[in-house]
């Protein structure tokens, strides 16, 4: 094994590519009662259009294929579901699917291994009929259902149309019902065998483990199966220009939503984590809780709280998102496209940039506490290319200069985009 340490959060990590292609990726905490398991594929809601390793034709699914099959790998052939059997055991289970991976995972404190059992079989060995997949479509349908009625997710996609003219990230994860419509057992299996395959996946396991004995484990409960090579993946050109600047849908709610969205260029992997840093500097610069920005609306009753600040990224797009509540969101992005000028005109002031510089880098140190943000922090980080660890040794190299760079580059109002929900 591989091991990686960080003495700026003293962790170890333990890292092995096994023959069939499958990285585990173990961060042992000496003395915690709590672990906690993810086994993710590179796979998500983005990848309905690939070749399969060893065709040439390309092979095109519906839209919702990958959270379908999440919903199925359940199901088991002797009738039983495996989320309850490892909620029997006093397990806490659950799975999910993203734009670029989809995960299983559960935690405990007892019963680790009981629950490997289970855990590893059936992500190991899917059981679709033509009767079982059928039956899935009701379930799935009301679940989309369910996030049309749901406006924090309106704000969201709405925010992701106005943004994006071809990208699929702006299709929901689910699909939609007319898009899973078609999908049967032999679609289900096709995508199982091309993207759940070990050299397209990744196990990370956090709490308190001898590295070499939990690997040994995990090694007796694979199937054999050989690493197969590269899945082609096919994504639309996608043009740097937005589709609309502003959107607005009627939903009932309290207060009025929004979603300010900045549409970004793909960067390299090699760059990206110290952009990523220096995106969430300016954000909180800009718009955190101790900004002038924050304080003028809060102290006008514009708005009630701060807003999340985020970067998102991974293949094929990247953009920043603020998301709050406000009395009205048109002022908040008046006024947020006017302090984006002012920075840029008068500069940032380097008192500001290095105490939020700190207060970034305590945050990332926080993510460290326990094993849930850990194990899924690595494991999204690993799909995107990235060791967590890089935020930690990155953030010294990101400097005024580099800020005022990623200012000029990424906050350009032409790319900005608005979407609101109100009454």
């Amino acid at each position: 094994m591989q091991v990686i340490e960080n003495l700026k959060v003293k962790e170890k990590l333990y890292t092995e590519k096994l023959e069939n292609g499958l990285t585990v990726m173990i961060i042992p905490k000496k003395g915690i009662q709590k672990k906690y398991i993810i086994w993710g594929t590179n796979y998500g809601s983005n990848d309905s259009k690939f070749i399969v390793p060893g065709e040439k034709e390309v092979t095109e699914v519906p839209d919702g294929v990958a959270h379908y099959l999440e919903h199925k790998l359940f199901e088991q052939e002797n009738g039983a579901n495996s989320l309850d059997v490892l909620s029997s055991l006093g397990v806490n289970a659950n799975a999910y699917t993203t734009n670029n991976h989809t995960a299983y995972l559960y935690e405990c404190t007892d019963k680790f291994y009981e629950a490997l059992d289970e855990f590893m079989d059936y992500v190991q060995h899917p059981y679709f009929t033509d009767e079982n997949v059928e039956k899935e479509k009701g379930i799935i349908g009301q679940e989309i259902m369910m996030y049309d009625d749901y406006p924090e997710w309106k704000v969201y996609m709405n925010a992701m149309n106005a943004m994006y003219h071809e990208n699929p990230i702006k299709i929901d994860t689910a699909g939609t019902i007319e898009s899973i419509a078609p999908i049967d057992k032999d679609i289900l299996y096709k995508c199982y065998n091309t993207f759940y395959n070990p050299s397209n996946m990744a196990m990370v396991i956090c709490g308190d483990f001898e590295p070499e004995e939990i690997l040994k484990e995990v090694k007796k409960r694979l199937i054999p199966k050989n690493a197969n090579g590269e899945i082609k993946r096919i994504y639309p050109e996608e043009p740097e220009s937005i589709v609309q600047q502003k959107v607005e849908q009627k939903m009932e709610v309290n207060t009025p939503l929004y979603v300010i969205g900045i549409k970004d260029k793909e960067t390299g992997s090699e760059e990206i984590v110290k952009k990523h840093i220096a995106i969430e500097i300016l954000l909180n610069i800009l718009f955190g809780q101790s900004s002038r920005l924050y304080k003028k609306l809060y102290n006008d009753g514009v708005i009630y709280s701060s807003p999340m600040l985020e970067y998102e990224f991974a293949k094929g797009y990247a953009h920043v998102l603020i998301t709050g509540q406000a009395k009205n969101p048109e002022i908040v992005f008046e006024e947020f496209i006017n302090e984006v000028k002012v920075l840029k005109e008068k500069g940032i002031k380097e008192s500001d940039f290095t105490r939020i510089k700190k207060m970034i880098y305590g945050s990332y140190i926080k993510e460290y506490d326990g094993p849930q943000d850990i194990a899924r922090m690595f494991l999204a980080d690993y799909f995107k290319g990235i060791n967590s660890f890089d935020y930690l040794e990155e953030i010294d190299s990101v400097n005024l200069d580099y800020a005022k760079q990623v200012l000029d580059e990424v906050f350009n109002e032409d790319r900005m985009v608005l979407s609101v929900v109100k009454n």
